[in-house]
Protein backbone atom coordinates (compact mmCIF):
# COMPACT_ATOMS: atom_id res chain seq x y z
CA UNK A 1 0.00 0.00 0.00
CA UNK A 2 3.03 2.67 0.78
CA UNK A 3 3.52 2.42 -3.05
CA UNK A 4 -0.04 3.94 -3.92
CA UNK A 5 -0.44 6.14 -0.94
CA UNK A 6 3.69 7.14 -0.08
CA UNK A 7 4.08 9.56 2.62
CA UNK A 8 0.16 9.53 3.58
CA UNK A 9 0.47 6.20 4.36
CA UNK A 10 3.44 6.31 6.50
CA UNK A 11 1.66 9.17 8.34
CA UNK A 12 -1.67 7.27 8.77
CA UNK A 13 0.44 4.54 10.03
CA UNK A 14 2.20 6.91 12.66
CA UNK A 15 -1.38 8.43 13.56
CA UNK A 16 -2.89 4.40 14.27
CA UNK A 17 0.45 3.98 16.08
CA UNK A 18 -0.45 7.37 18.22
CA UNK A 19 -3.84 5.46 19.11
CA UNK A 20 -2.51 2.29 19.86
CA UNK A 21 0.78 4.05 21.66
CA UNK A 22 0.04 7.33 23.30
CA UNK A 23 2.99 9.38 23.67
CA UNK A 24 3.57 12.04 26.11
CA UNK A 25 3.89 15.59 24.14
CA UNK A 26 2.82 13.81 21.07
CA UNK A 27 0.24 16.39 18.95
CA UNK A 28 -1.60 13.23 17.10
CA UNK A 29 -1.86 11.45 20.85
CA UNK A 30 -3.18 14.79 22.12
CA UNK A 31 -5.95 15.13 19.39
CA UNK A 32 -6.72 11.30 19.94
CA UNK A 33 -7.57 11.70 23.31
CA UNK A 34 -9.80 14.35 22.92
CA UNK A 35 -11.86 13.16 20.57
CA UNK A 36 -13.93 13.68 17.67
CA UNK A 37 -14.93 17.40 18.66
CA UNK A 38 -11.80 18.04 18.81
CA UNK A 39 -10.30 16.62 15.74
CA UNK A 40 -13.42 18.16 13.70
CA UNK A 41 -13.36 21.42 15.31
CA UNK A 42 -9.32 21.55 14.10
CA UNK A 43 -10.40 20.16 10.58
CA UNK A 44 -12.76 23.32 10.43
CA UNK A 45 -10.05 25.37 11.44
CA UNK A 46 -7.50 24.14 8.58
CA UNK A 47 -10.13 24.21 5.82
CA UNK A 48 -10.81 27.76 6.82
CA UNK A 49 -7.06 28.55 6.70
CA UNK A 50 -6.72 26.70 3.04
CA UNK A 51 -9.22 29.02 1.61
CA UNK A 52 -8.29 31.92 3.27
CA UNK A 53 -4.70 31.45 1.94
CA UNK A 54 -6.32 30.39 -1.44
CA UNK A 55 -8.66 33.63 -1.66
CA UNK A 56 -5.37 35.55 -0.76
CA UNK A 57 -3.43 34.52 -3.73
CA UNK A 58 -0.46 32.52 -1.33
CA UNK A 59 0.53 29.53 -2.85
CA UNK A 60 3.37 28.81 -0.74
CA UNK A 61 0.82 29.44 2.58
CA UNK A 62 -2.03 27.31 0.22
CA UNK A 63 0.22 24.34 -0.02
CA UNK A 64 0.92 23.93 3.44
CA UNK A 65 -2.22 24.55 4.22
CA UNK A 66 -3.24 21.80 2.48
CA UNK A 67 -0.88 19.96 4.16
CA UNK A 68 -2.13 20.36 7.58
CA UNK A 69 -6.02 20.10 6.75
CA UNK A 70 -4.66 16.24 4.71
CA UNK A 71 -2.38 15.81 8.05
CA UNK A 72 -6.35 16.52 10.27
CA UNK A 73 -8.32 14.54 8.20
CA UNK A 74 -5.88 11.09 8.15
CA UNK A 75 -6.85 11.87 12.03
CA UNK A 76 -10.26 11.76 11.82
CA UNK A 77 -10.34 9.08 9.57
CA UNK A 78 -8.54 7.48 12.09
CA UNK A 79 -10.40 8.51 14.82
CA UNK A 80 -13.37 7.02 12.85
CA UNK A 81 -11.86 3.79 11.64
CA UNK A 82 -11.58 4.83 7.96
CA UNK A 83 -8.77 2.93 6.10
CA UNK A 84 -7.20 4.96 3.06
CA UNK A 85 -8.26 1.69 1.53
CA UNK A 86 -12.28 2.28 2.25
CA UNK A 87 -11.29 6.14 1.33
CA UNK A 88 -10.12 4.73 -2.25
CA UNK A 89 -12.58 2.52 -3.08
CA UNK A 90 -15.36 5.62 -2.12
CA UNK A 91 -13.45 7.86 -4.69
CA UNK A 92 -13.19 5.27 -7.14
CA UNK A 93 -17.04 4.40 -6.89
CA UNK A 94 -17.47 8.42 -7.76
CA UNK A 95 -14.88 8.56 -10.30
CA UNK A 96 -17.51 6.84 -12.77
Amino acid sequence: MADRFGVMEEVYQIILDRQKNPRDGAYTSYLLSRGEDKICKKVIEEATELVLSAKNDDPEKTLAELADLHYHLLVLMVQEGISLDQLEEEMEKRRS
